[in-house]
């Protein structure tokens, strides 16, 4: 088994290696300073040989159940994008006999912060008491913050009106994206978690803002005049599902980035509640953000 796993590696990762450099040669590619695809691809083949099927699936190995070409198209959309799946920037979920990558929020910021003139991507919740407006530019039928002063007293997770967006360039914000709680719970529930995760429950406000910058980076990223071949690459690997674990560990791990950033401290103790499985699938339920 394991000389079949070596075989299997080397024929899918060089064939990945192959159309990578292919790219790059023509000019189609340009990744990430410091990224290195082979190491990626490495990374995740380790990865790939721990990952299974859905427990009602029977707990299958991937690479021995997902067909040759699907997992190349997932590692190839992983190294395109410039992801680490070690970063818990992306995710493999195996659909009945198709694997498919699945980028985290991490993820999807990296990829932004990669498009022409984006420098970072920031987003805050706005609560009762807070003092928020936004204005409409007529002349460029843009939305922009015109106002937002948050008060630290105002902070309670219960009492949570929305929250906003915000990519931003070199000389001030690109794109804005505006949601209220009415909207936020309306993604939520398009998920299997419904927004009643553990995680929605104890952080609902990293959840909230996740949602929004999932929005306004997907809106960014559609409308760009960047590389075809990245967008398509972006919209493959949208956020599907994630494992209630996973979720516990990568949301505990943004927290943890967002703190080296900012200089607070969070304490994270997200308790993972069950969900139901469906046939064919992973027992990876992201909710919906």
């Amino acid at each position: 088994m394991e000389k079949q796993l070596t075989v299997q590696e080397k024929n899918i990762s060089d064939g990945v290696l192959n159309r990578v450099k292919e790219l790059e040669k023509e000019g189609n590619l340009q990744f990430p300073a410091n990224y290195s695809y082979s190491n990626a691809l490495k990374s995740a083949w380790l990865i790939l040989q721990k990952t299974t099927t859905s427990k009602s699936d029977g707990n299958r190995p991937v690479l021995q159940v997902c067909t040759k070409e699907s997992i190349a198209n997932s590692l190839l959309d992983m190294v395109i994008q410039g992801l680490s799946p070690v970063k818990k920037q992306c995710y493999f979920i195996a659909y009945g006999n198709e694997l498919q990558l699945s980028r985290s929020y991490m993820g999807t910021v990296a990829v932004v912060k990669r498009l022409k003139g984006v420098k970072d991507v920031k987003a805050y919740c706005m609560y009762e008491g807070d003092e928020f407006e936004q204005e409409y530019n007529i002349d460029t039928a843009t939305l922009k913050i015109k106002k937002f002063n948050p008060k630290f007293e105002n902070v309670d997770i219960t009492k949570i009106k929305g929250a906003f967006a915000v990519v931003l360039g070199e000389n001030g914000p690109l794109h804005t994206e505006v949601m209220n709680m009415g909207q936020i719970r309306a993604a939520w529930n398009q998920g299997a978690a419904k927004g009643n995760s553990g995680a929605h429950t104890h952080f609902t406000d990293e959840m909230a803002k996740k949602t929004v910058i999932n929005r306004a980076c997907k809106m960014f990223a559609d409308t760009s005049d960047d590389s075809d071949l990245l967008i398509e690459a972006f919209n493959n690997s949208e956020e599907k599902v994630i494992d209630d674990k996973d979720l516990v560990d990568n949301v505990d791990y943004e927290v943890k980035e967002e703190i080296k950033e900012e200089g607070n401290a969070k304490v994270i103790d997200i308790k993972p509640e069950p969900k139901e499985e469906k046939a064919g699938q992973q027992s990876f339920e992201e909710p919906g953000f």
